[in-house]
């Protein structure tokens, strides 16, 4: 297959960042990269436009990084406590799950994907739990919540016999 040689003027997923050089297929450089100004062809030319870029890049993820740690600290210093609905004895019907998270970060004003939000599984139990954040390649933090209960708790009626069984014995 043919491959050129190109210089990325603006990021690409999965390719690269403005000021790379990537080797790509003719055909995605010709027909994709070159009609929308994301890339121009390495000449001796672009030399001087390939460092501009590079100091673009690195002022533009200076300031992410930045933005980054104080979406981090605020992150950290919020506290959620989700209400979900009990039955007897506590027990969680449903669970919470990344999206409730990322709705209730949202009415915070804290706005997530979700795959930078890390839970490792639903959650089926009343308490503190913690997720990750991993906001930037550097900047990972915690998010501590609360999942309480909407109703008041109520024995169920097998725990109410044998605590009572347990008083007459004693």
């Amino acid at each position: 297959m043919a491959t050129n040689q190109v210089l990325l003027l603006k990021p690409v997923e999965g390719l690269g960042a403005e000021g790379d050089t990537v080797t790509v297929r003719s055909g995605y450089s010709r027909n994709f990269l070159l009609p929308r100004k994301i890339a121009v062809p390495v000449t001796q030319a672009n030399k001087k436009q390939m460092e501009a870029l590079l100091k673009a890049r690195e002022a533009r993820e200076q300031k992410e990084l930045e933005s980054a740690r104080d979406l981090s600290s605020r992150i950290e210093n919020i506290s959620i406590a989700i209400a979900v609905k009990t039955g007897e004895g506590g027990k969680m019907f449903g669970a919470v799950t990344a999206n409730d998270l990322l709705t209730r970060l949202k009415e915070e004003g804290v706005e997530l994907l979700k795959k930078q939000l890390r839970l490792p599984a639903p959650v089926k139990e009343l308490g503190s739990h913690v997720a990750t954040v991993k906001i930037h390649s550097d900047v990972e933090t915690e998010l501590k919540f609360e999942v309480v209960s909407e109703n008041p708790i109520e024995e169920s009626a097998e725990e109410g016999t044998a605590k009572e069984a347990l008083e007459a014995a004693e």
